[in-house]
């Protein structure tokens, strides 16, 4: 009998176990379940209609704080290297197309905003641009630049000087003043105007620009054209300092100096869940955004605070804003297109570019 109880009681130990061990796993506070169920980058596709028209849309969703940088073509600003190998080399899990470039004859310099690591590596006069904070807080705007400063002799005098461009090719004949970092490469990338080399804040060199040495620990300023002479101003030795702000296209001041990770294009299509689309206002004339019927590339804020990328094979920019709408969108924008239309998830090429690109948004764990 005693060993009877002792049977007994052991059971009955083992269905105590079990009965708190099945209340642990479902009290949804150590559930090993939920750890498992976390959303990753899931990709998939979606018959969308605006009006009479139904559109096949590939779509890739992002959970908020996944790692993302901006992938640079041989990563320099200004080169074109195949999408698959951007990917590849960025050890993207996810990737879409990101800025418009120069695809058609002569240097392959983009055209948007471009900031990596929180540095801010070439300028974009028009359209919109989205960047993410540290946290992975996606942000939209139409982000403008400024960038000046002061060159001060050892008298002490100071005189003022500012940029045009960053990391780009001047036009040819054109009067310009144009700011070179270690983003562009080791060197400008072209030969004349006057080039004037920083490092550590203090001017080290002064000479006709013949595609100069960029610094690792400084830039280098060319001058072109009428704009020469305000490379006079710039003598070895003299100390200068630059003030970067960032505004929107109205001029005003906006808080973009802890975005890590930016691209701008354009135009906006989604604002705070409705449709906003003014192609000209932004500063497009091309037919190709304003009324064309194209491939085309988009990324999207969702109210969550995660972010949809997006392509579809034709559709006007019209009917690109009223998917992006339909799909949920708080915030969105068109990124560029065409040819350039690309996407890839997990592996898999889901679109295709059809030519070399200049910029792609990676995303991932392992991005690098």
């Amino acid at each position: 009998m005693k060993k009877d109880n002792k049977n007994w009681t052991y059971l009955l130990k083992r269905i105590m176990l079990a009965i708190a061990a099945v209340l642990l796993l479902t009290s949804g506070t150590l559930n090993p379940l939920t750890a498992e169920a976390k959303p990753g980058i899931k990709a998939s596709s979606s018959k969308v209609k605006v009006g009479s028209k139904t559109f096949t849309v590939q779509m890739v969703s992002i959970p908020k704080g996944t790692p993302v940088t901006l992938g640079l073509a041989k990563r320099q600003v200004g080169q074109v290297e195949a999408f698959t190998s951007i990917v590849k080399n960025y050890h993207a899990q996810a990737a879409i197309n990101g800025a418009f470039f120069n695809a058609y004859g002569g240097p392959t310099d983009p055209y948007g905003t471009f900031i990596i690591e929180g540095r801010l590596a070439h300028f974009g006069g028009y359209g919109t641009t989205i960047g993410f904070l540290k946290d992975g807080t996606a942000v939209m705007a139409p982000l403008r630049n400024s960038l000046t400063g002061t060159v001060t002799s050892d008298k002490g005098s100071s005189m003022g000087w500012y940029a045009v461009f960053l990391n780009r090719t001047p036009a040819n004949g054109a009067s310009t003043i144009i700011k070179y970092t270690p983003d562009r490469g080791s060197r400008v990338g072209f030969s004349g105007g006057t080039a004037v080399t920083i490092v550590n804040g203090v001017v080290t060199k002064k000479a006709v620009n013949a595609n100069s040495l960029i610094p690792k620990d400084g830039y280098v300023l060319v001058f072109t054209g009428n704009e020469k002479k305000s490379s006079d101003r710039f003598v070895v030795g003299y100390k200068v300092q630059e003030k970067l702000v960032y505004k929107d296209d109205k001029g005003k001041a906006i808080p973009w100096e802890n975005v890590v990770t930016a691209v701008g294009a354009g135009p906006r299509l989604v604002q705070d869940g409705k449709v906003k689309l003014n192609a000209k206002a932004e500063g497009f004339n091309d037919p190709k955004i304003l009324s064309s019927s194209a491939a085309r590339s988009g990324i999207a804020i969702m109210p969550d605070g995660s972010i949809l990328l997006a392509t579809v094979s034709g559709a006007t920019m019209q009917q690109w804003a009223g998917i992006m709408k339909a799909l949920g969108a708080k915030q969105a924008m068109n990124l560029d297109g065409g040819a350039s239309s690309a996407l890839y998830a997990n592996g898999k090429v889901l679109t295709q570019a059809g030519r070399p690109l200049s910029n792609v948004l990676v995303f991932g764990s392992n991005v690098k």
